[in-house]
């Protein structure tokens, strides 16, 4: 049988300015989205019909996840009738700021384009994948970007994290929608446009420079959170910062001993992760 396995990545925002509001509703936005080595996993099979089945039971009686959103964008565009057994394990939190729907259904979309050999291009899949969601194309090609606009303007990074990242979500979920309703956007103080010039020897250099804007909004009503980012440097970290609208904080420290000596002390109902290095394959056969 006709198998195919994906492994899709979650993301980080390194630093979020909200700029303007648009007449369309959505927020002219820059942010650096950085790919972690968290992984959902996606599992094609061949088989007579359209089936969809997830470790997360949630997403099993929803008729609308990002997967079968995939499928019927796909199904639209070529013309080919998607006739799988769809099989997704979730392992990035869901409603986190990591970007796991997303990283879904675009990773649905490469992997039908590669089960079909459809002959897609990059650029086709990351229009469909906007339909997805705002940040959905990142995750065509996942590596790390300057994004502009909506997030779906992209600039490539040559930055690289070598220091290990602590992620940690305490299992809130963050409204993005209500998130943005209390949002005051203003021009940054500073462009990320220009991280790349900063010292990046010790990210401590990033703490009064790189800033996510949705802190000021969910800090206040829940700080929990915000003491995740005070535990983050109390425990060592350069560098912290909420991801996306939340709930995620990520913290880069010095060295994988303080990292894992940090993840040891938050608490065992906490989602915690250490990531190290970029992820090196999207696609395993």
């Amino acid at each position: 049988m006709k198998e195919l396995k994906i492994k899709t990545p979650a993301k980080i925002n390194i630093g979020l300015n909200i700029i303007s509001r648009r007449n369309d509703g959505y927020h002219n936005l820059e942010t650096i989205f950085y790919p972690v080595n968290l992984f959902d996993e996606i599992i094609i099979k061949d088989d007579t019909l359209f089936s969809f089945g997830s470790n997360d039971k949630g997403l099993n009686s929803e008729n609308s996840n990002s997967v079968i959103k995939a499928k019927e964008l796909f199904s639209e565009y070529t013309g080919l009738k998607i006739n799988a057994s769809v099989t997704l394990n979730k392992f990035i939190p869901m409603g986190a700021g990591m970007g796991g729907g997303s990283s879904d259904g675009a990773a649905a979309l490469i992997g039908f384009n590669q089960f079909y050999n459809a002959g897609l291009s990059l650029d086709e899949l990351s229009a469909l994948a906007l339909r997805i969601g705002a940040d959905a194309p990142f995750f065509i090609d996942p590596k790390p970007k300057f994004a502009s606009s909506i997030g779906e303007v992209f600039e490539p990074l040559s930055l690289r994290i070598v220091k290990p990242i602590l992620i940690v979500n305490p299992g809130i979920h963050i409204s993005t929608p209500c998130a943005f309703s209390k949002i005051i956007p203003h021009p940054p103080a500073n462009s990320l446009r220009k991280i790349e010039h900063f010292n990046i020897d010790s990210f401590r250099e990033f703490k009064n420079i790189v800033t996510n804007d949705f802190e000021s909004v969910v800090f206040p009503e829940y700080p929990e959170i915000s003491n995740i980012k005070k535990k983050m440097y109390e425990m060592g970290a350069e560098f912290s910062l909420m991801t996306g609208s939340g709930s995620t904080v990520f913290g880069i420290f010095p060295d994988q001993s303080s990292a894992s000596s940090a993840d040891s002390l938050f608490p065992a109902k906490y989602f915690t992760f250490i990531s190290s290095g970029l992820p090196e394959t999207v696609f395993d056969r």
